[in-house]
């Protein structure tokens, strides 16, 4: 994606550099005439732990700005996190633990490296707890205690963890801006700070947002940490611009586009150079209608097995397939607008541009043989009717076709069963029936579950 257009239009629903200094700062990058860091903030709430197509939209942008030249800040959201952004929700998020934010960003970070690069040079990443922790926050075992190091040579000075000698020690040596970034000085956001931004954001300013104004007028409740997380949204991009020298860029979902422009406000207040701000298009899921999405069980997610992986593509609808070109593959844009004019035309048949959407999917994220196998395996199974040789097996008496499904693990969960029972995508092999009443009793046999999923009962 060295094409400047392409980088700045595919994908994009909102741009905005007013001054374009964003971006000159790449093409600069990219011509070699602009030698300082170009700095990218992505900003990532840890709730849900698998990243999935739609996540890849945005992160595969990233890739092509680092490609550029520009450095990525992968921002791990574990303060904010215990509120919870209300994007999209019509009730307060419920609040998540701080043991299953720790297990998710864990693995967010082993995921994201299958696109982003992880060079030291084009990516960092943070938590934003590393300022909105206060010293007291911090606490230890009872009994612990820290060795403190004197100023110029003094002596070490041994104390009880738990006292505030002690808190703030422990609180130094575990900031990420010390230990990750070797940084001399560590910023912090006092509660003072907060109070001092939002003496400058008024209550009309806030309620622009969507959400906020909808659940006012469904005269739903409209919890004030709620409003606030917009507000420490924004706080970090000042942050992150104090810490790394430039935060140039914030890129994010369109539901995100208030709380960006918002960072904008916090930067301007703070006397800094504002950030740009990028929204991505929402790939739709599986069902062609929703946003891709775990709870709605129509996503596919970027660690999928490469044959459930495929089959998964495969059972988009038609009218989805330029969609998913243009924001999950790397087609030319050029390209994706031949095919989507093949398929209204008919020169182009749905299921071999299906398959050849699926293949460079597939290839993006397990490799070319995986991509082959797997297509090798929908033939065989599909084209030429052949049941694979390994197919899981499951004894037992089964109140529904559901739990049947459930039992076998060819689905990820019961929803995702219904769905695809109500779909007609369930079929017992030997008796060449269609299921499609999820509360059907099965019978023994061979079941083929969408194109290339199967189990049996015995």
């Amino acid at each position: 994606m060295t094409d400047l257009n392409e980088l700045f239009s595919r994908g994009v629903a909102t741009f905005i550099d007013p001054d374009n200094s964003f971006k000159s700062k790449v093409e600069g990058k990219i011509r070699g005439t602009y030698s300082g860091d170009v700095v990218i903030k992505l900003g990532i709430d840890p709730t849900r732990p698998d990243i999935h197509l739609g996540h890849a939209v945005i992160l595969r942008k990233l890739r092509a700005f680092q490609d550029a030249g520009c450095k990525v800040i992968f921002l791990i959201g574990d303060y904010t996190s215990l509120i919870g952004d209300p994007t999209g929700k019509s009730k307060t998020r419920p609040e998540i633990s701080q043991k299953e934010i720790e297990s998710n960003m864990k693995t967010y970070l082993d995921q994201v490296g299958k696109i982003l690069s992880l060079d030291s040079n084009v990516f960092s990443w943070m938590r934003n707890s590393d300022w909105f922790l206060d010293v007291t926050d911090v606490s230890a075992q009872p009994g612990a205690t820290v060795t403190i190091n004197g100023d110029g040579g003094a002596q070490h000075v041994t104390v009880d963890a738990n006292s505030f000698v002690g808190k703030a020690g422990l609180f130094e040596n575990t900031r990420m801006q010390k230990t990750a970034l070797g940084l001399g000085s560590i910023q912090t956001v006092s509660f003072t700070r907060v109070l001092s931004t939002l003496r400058h954001i008024t209550h009309a300013r806030l309620i622009e947002r969507d959400m906020f104004r909808d659940r006012i007028t469904s005269g739903a409740e409209l919890h004030m940490h709620e409003m606030l997380y917009p507000v420490l949204q924004g706080i970090d991009s000042s942050v992150l611009a104090t810490i790394y020298g430039s935060c140039d860029l914030e890129i994010g979902g369109t539901d995100q586009t208030f709380n960006m422009l918002l960072g904008r406000d916090v930067m301007r207040m703070n006397k800094q150079s504002e950030q740009a701000v990028m929204s991505m298009d929402i790939l739709e899921g599986l069902d062609g209608k929703e946003k891709m999405s775990k709870s709605l069980d129509n996503y596919v997610s970027i660690t999928d097995e490469p044959n459930d992986m495929y089959g998964k593509i495969l059972s988009i609808p038609d009218s989805s397939i330029p969609r998913f070109f243009l924001l999950a593959t790397y087609t030319p844009a050029s390209e994706v607008a031949e095919i989507e004019e093949g398929l209204k035309s008919g020169a182009l048949h749905p299921r071999d541009t299906k398959m050849r959407l699926a293949r460079e999917i597939v290839a993006m994220y397990h490799g070319d043989a995986a991509a082959r196998g797997a297509e090798q395996v929908f033939v065989d199974t599909f084209s030429e009717k052949k049941i694979p040789e390994i197919v899981p097996e499951i004894s037992g008496d089964f109140a529904t076709i559901v739990d049947a499904m459930t039992a076998a693990a060819v689905v990820s969960s019961k929803t995702e069963a219904r769905r695809l029972v109500e779909s007609g995508a369930v079929t017992h092999l030997e008796k060449e029936l269609k299921i499609q009443d999820f509360s059907a009793i099965p019978e023994k046999g061979t079941y083929r579950v969408g194109k290339i999923r199967f189990f049996r009962i015995k």
